[in-house]
């Protein structure tokens, strides 16, 4: 009877992921899905283009096939997901993950460096692939007729602003069609190109990796560079782990194995069949696998598909602006939420602009998908480069590998990482400095910022009176004391806020309760409601509210405040006043940080998103105080 009953709890539970292993097809899957519309063409097209045998489209197909297995699946499905911080993946959650494993000040430094160089890289990813995708998508109306040339690039400019435009609106309608067309889109991909394996079976043979060592053999350095095309069947891959926390680790793995992966390869080898059946194919082998009369409606597949994988990836790109705030690295910025029952559905409107601006100077600058192609990979294979290093320190000492299997593990990933980057190292100087510059550029702007609070933290904490001592000054000369609350928000819970000095100066009153709030991130997604606040009660009404976050929740201070009455500080938003200091940096010679630095530090201050829209404080009971800070 109890095996009977386990028996059917485990069918329910495999029924239960289909669903979610669906909607995963339309988000997780979106990037590296698309990926046949331009790979086999830029292998055979591209700047170090191969020549066109039979054995080097077996050996490009060994070398696809290889790729996929070890640096998707084994490396990112098999191990990295394993790696989750509460649920969580993505490059920000296995930084945390990795600094959590050392007591060395210097290697979590280098740590955070490398993950925040990592995240600041997906800019310049999210730049491209929405451009690169949606070209390649069009440009298949060349090939039903030459006549569409001309308005390949506006249809193409015309789809992406409206896919930006729309951001605002949200995604939540649309995306409940997102897993449906990729499934249908995944289907086709492996029905054109099981058609041509049936007519020549002989390419199955690309999955002896003999192949591919046989092609680099043949090829040599030219046979190396080629990975640079090769490495565009994988860009995307990443996504797998960073989109962990919507589905879970179970439902993408079977998603993966179960029938993307499968599609994919099958329409790779359907491609490899048509070039080795007819070389001059290379011009477009993705849109030539379709028969004529669908070449249109495929078109217009390709372009939804490229939508739903653009989506993804401007999603991410707002999910990680996100991050960056929480954990101090980035200003306050406007965000909208966009779903009343998805919390991670959100809205950031700079980063959209932002991301649209660039996307259309990529279209325009380079005009072509083949152009766009030289640009792409390099950033993607630094990144997964930085994935190996977290994950070593991750095996080590979280799953308490031993040193022989953890150094086998960063062994035998960093060197297919590197091979790739190396072989894209080649792209720099014919666009691939541009998915570099922007990961420099955010990377310089999110240190930036967190070097400069940390300096105007340090700044004001010296002018800052210890809390104690200011209390112990209230027994011998007591202000005049008013009924209500006063809330003063503080990065530093052992001194005064300068907002509660400036109150006393000028009004020359304290309420009767004064509330000091910090807000603490925590390198955790989400933080528990149990454990969102801690009141302290100190001397003559004074309490100290510490409120945690996790990185991926919202802040609402009146919310968590709410959240004191159980540990004996009752709160009525009514009754209450929130003083906010609201402070001019003034750049000073001698400061800890170059000129410069400080210079962009004002300017990014001066535009941060107000505090009080930030923490969701009511504008009518918020009362700021200005100042002056010289940096």
């Amino acid at each position: 009877m109890s095996q009977v009953l386990a028996e059917g709890q485990s069918r329910q539970s495999r029924l239960q992921v289909l669903p979610v292993s669906l909607a995963a097809m339309g988000v997780v899957f979106g990037d590296i899905g698309t990926s046949p519309l331009y790979t086999m063409k830029e292998v055979f097209n591209g700047p170090h283009a191969v020549p066109v045998t039979p054995d080097n489209v077996l050996g490009i197909l060994s070398l696809v096939f290889w790729a996929l297995t070890i640096v998707v699946s084994l490396k990112y499905v098999v191990y990295i997901m394993r790696a989750d911080n509460r649920g969580e993946g993505g490059i920000m959650a296995l930084t945390s993950l990795a600094m959590r494993t050392n007591k060395s000040p210097r290697l979590g430094a280098l740590m955070a460096t490398l993950g925040l160089f990592g995240a600041a890289l997906f800019y310049g990813d999210g730049m491209i692939t929405p451009a690169i995708s949606v070209l390649s998508a069009v440009e298949g109306l060349e090939i039903a007729t030459p006549a569409f040339r001309p308005y390949v690039l506006p249809i193409s400019l015309v789809v992406l602003s409206g896919l930006f435009v729309i951001q605002s609106k949200g995604t939540a309608r649309v995306g409940a069609v997102f897993g449906p067309v990729m499934l249908f889109w995944f289907t086709t991909l492996g029905v054109l190109g099981a058609i041509n394996v049936v007519r020549h079976p002989n390419v199955l043979q690309a999955i002896n990796p003999a192949y591919a060592l046989a092609f680099f053999a043949d090829n040599h350095w030219p046979g190396f560079l080629a990975l640079g095309a090769v490495v565009l069947a994988i860009t995307g891959g990443e996504a797998l782990y960073a989109d962990m926390g919507h589905f879970g680790r179970r439902p993408i793995k079977v998603a993966w194995f179960g029938y993307v992966f499968p599609a994919l390869y099958l329409n790779y080898l359907g491609q490899g069949a048509l070039i080795i059946d007819d070389p001059s194919a290379v011009k477009n082998p993705f849109y030539l696998l379709v028969p004529e009369p669908l070449l249109i409606p495929m078109v217009g597949l390709s372009t939804l598909a490229t939508i739903i994988a653009s989506q993804a990836v401007i999603s991410g790109a707002f999910s990680l602006t996100k991050q960056a705030v929480q954990l101090g690295y980035s200003p306050r910025m406007h965000v909208v939420h966009t779903s009343d029952k998805e919390v991670g559905q959100i809205y950031v409107p700079n980063v959209n602009w932002m991301l649209l601006g660039a996307v259309i100077a990529l279209v325009l600058g380079f005009r072509s998908s083949s152009a766009l192609a030289s640009a792409y990979g390099i950033a993607v294979t630094l990144t997964m480069m930085i994935d190996t290093v977290l994950a070593f320190f991750v095996v080590r000492a979280l799953w308490h590998w031993g040193w022989a299997r953890a150094v086998g593990f960063v062994a035998l990933f960093f060197t297919v990482d590197f091979a790739f980057f190396s072989a894209n190292s080649v792209k720099v100087l014919d666009g691939g400095w541009f998915p570099l510059a922007m990961g420099l550029a955010v990377y310089t702007l999110l240190m930036t910022w967190k070097k400069g609070r940390e300096a105007l933290a340090e700044r004001m904490r010296q002018d800052t009176m210890p809390l104690e001592m200011f209390i112990c000054s209230m027994f011998h000369d007591p202000p005049l004391r008013v009924p209500g609350t006063g809330v003063f928000m503080t990065t530093a819970p052992d001194g005064v806020p300068r907002a509660l000095l400036h109150n006393l100066l000028h009004n020359k009153v304290l309420h009767a309760r004064v509330v000091l709030v910090n807000v603490i991130t925590e390198d955790i997604p989400y933080v528990a409601e149990a454990d969102r606040v801690r009141v302290e009660e100190l001397d003559f009404g004074f309490y100290r509210v510490f409120v945690h976050y996790g990185f991926k929740d919202d802040p609402d201070i009146p919310a968590a405040l709410a959240l004191c009455e159980s540990q004996g500080l009752p709160f009525e938003l009514m009754e209450s006043s929130f003083f906010l200091g609201r402070e001019t940096l003034i750049p000073r010679t001698g400061s800890s940080m170059a000129l410069w630095r400080e210079r962009l530090f004002i300017v990014m201050f001066r535009n941060a998103h107000s505090a009080a829209d930030f923490f969701c404080i009511p504008a009518n009971r918020v009362v700021e105080f200005g100042t002056q800070v010289e940096l």
